[in-house]
């Protein structure tokens, strides 16, 4: 059975084991994209949202344990999935390290890839510690991404959807960068130069709605994106 709407990052630098994979899944109904190394994998990464990333450890200009680095300071939270030719321990305990959600050894079945994706994701859509309320703690705001409502001080301030949205991704990331490319597509749908503009005037007016906040900003990120600071306990 697979879950609706899921989408797969598939990174793997022998050619014809990943065009396998790669069909394989799309056969079993799921949106999958191959790159065939590590820098080809985040640049696919950018371009749009995934469910999930499958990565081969061993790969030419960029290894899978950076990318993954690189994956999760995007996205903290990303299912990953290390593929590996080697049996090593000190392999396995640094994938795990890194956070990786399984690890599968090769040679293995196509099937048992699948069958290790649909519970990860399962477990990723059912079982995070997500903030089920949808309400968020700013200093003295709260913030109900549900209602699109942000109170100071018993005010409240009706977002715009964009605005919530957008809010909301910071919040479910705070003190980590949150990347443009990554927003733009989630949320606008597409990364073109007018959206990226609009995202820009939804960050200077999610500034001003937290102005009041002392100790709270959102940062520009240069080349990346943008991080919201919130004080750590």
């Amino acid at each position: 059975m697979t879950l609706a709407h899921t989408r797969i990052l598939l990174v793997e630098d022998d050619i014809n084991l990943g065009t396998l994979l790669c069909e394989y899944l799309k056969a079993k109904g799921y949106d999958t994209d191959l790159a065939q190394n590590g820098d080809e994998g985040f640049k696919t990464f950018m371009k749009k949202p995934f469910d999930i990333c499958v990565l081969d450890v061993m790969m030419p200009i960029k290894d899978g344990f950076t990318l993954a680095k690189e994956i999760r300071e995007i996205n903290h939270d990303m299912p990953i999935v290390f593929l590996t030719a080697k049996n090593l321990q000190d392999d396995v305990f640094k994938g795990f390290q890194i956070g990786a959600d399984d690890y599968i050894t090769k040679p293995f079945s196509m099937q048992e890839l699948l069958y290790r994706i649909e519970a990860i994701i399962k477990r990723s859509k059912t079982g995070k510690p997500k903030n089920d309320t949808g309400i968020f703690k700013l200093g003295n705001s709260e913030f109900d991404s549900n209602k699109r409502i942000l109170t100071y001080n018993d005010q409240q301030s009706k977002l715009t959807t964009k605005e919530a949205d957008l809010l909301k991704m910071l919040c479910q990331n705070p003190n980590q960068v949150l990347e443009r490319n990554y927003a733009l597509k989630t949320i606008w749908i597409d990364d073109n130069y007018f959206n990226a503009r609009s995202m820009d005037v939804y960050i200077t007016k999610l500034r001003k709605h937290l102005k009041h906040e002392t100790g709270i900003e959102i940062l520009n990120i240069h080349g990346k994106g943008f991080k919201l600071i919130l004080p750590q306990d």
